[in-house]
Order: structure tokens, then C-alpha cells, then sequence
């Protein structure tokens, strides 16, 4: 059995889950407060989706590991690290950047004129996924 394609693998599929999660954490916030706000729906819907962009590093490294893989520039066995602490990190960055989109979508229910506030710490947390994204493609 052929286990080269093991580490892109993991990279995507656990970016990809943890941007689900993520999406719908944030997104089970999102249609609780525009049942209770009659304006700005959109805004949080924005910010609902900011979890989803982990998954688009996670795709990116999946290509490009693979790519090194049949080339033969990147060992499988390293591949299998890689995808996996890459996938991890971008996966709880994720979780956590859409439990922190929740609080932010709550409060800029409560006060409208904090939303672009919010996003410093949606963004604080994303760019640990940017991090593992980077330092991967320096290592391999």
C-alpha cells in the first residue's frame, strides 16, 4: 500500500474540519442574534465565515506537498508530519477563531459601532493558521 499521499491528505482534511466547525459555531451565533436584530445581518454573516479561510491554507499545502512528494523533494515519512502539526494547528486556529467570531458577533449585536474591533482578535487568532501554513512551506 502507498502511503505517499498520506501528509497532503491530512493538511487539507484537518483544515477542512476545522473550518467547518469553525463556520458553524459561528454561524449558529450568527442566526441567534439576527433573530433578536432587525439590521447588519450581513456583517455577521461576514464574520461568520472567517473560519473558512484555514481551509484554503490547508488546500494550498496539500498541493504543493504533493507536488514535492512526487517530485521527490520531500520525503512521504516528512510529508506525514507536516500535513499532520500543519492540519492540527490550522484546525484548532479555526475552532477557536470562530468561538472568537461568536463573542464578537454578540457583542457588536449589543453595540454595532465594536464590530470592526472584533476583528483584531479574529484576525490575532487566524494568523497562527498563517503561521503553520508559512513555517510548513519553509521546511519542506
Amino acid at each position: 500500500m502507498d502511503y505517499d499521499m498520506v501528509g497532503p491528505a491530512l493538511a487539507l482534511g484537518l483544515s477542512a474540519t476545522g473550518s467547518s466547525i469553525g463556520c458553524g459555531i459561528a454561524g449558529m451565533t450568527t442566526h441567534a442574534v439576527m433573530a433578536r436584530v432587525e439590521e447588519g445581518h450581513g456583517k455577521f454573516i461576514g464574520m461568520a465565515a472567517a473560519p473558512s479561510s484555514q481551509v484554503i491554507y490547508g488546500f494550498i499545502l496539500m498541493l504543493l506537498m504533493a507536488r514535492a512528494i512526487e517530485e521527490k523533494t520531500l520525503a512521504p515519512g516528512s510529508g506525514i508530519g507536516i500535513g499532520l502539526c500543519a492540519g492540527v494547528a490550522m484546525m484548532f486556529s479555526a475552532i477557536y477563531q470562530g468561538k472568537v467570531c461568536s463573542t464578537g458577533i454578540q457583542a457588536s449585536a449589543k453595540k454595532p459601532a465594536i464590530f470592526g474591533k472584533c476583528f483584531a482578535a479574529v484576525g490575532i487568532v487566524e494568523s497562527f493558521a498563517l503561521f503553520a501554513f508559512v513555517f510548513s512551506l519553509l521546511i519542506m
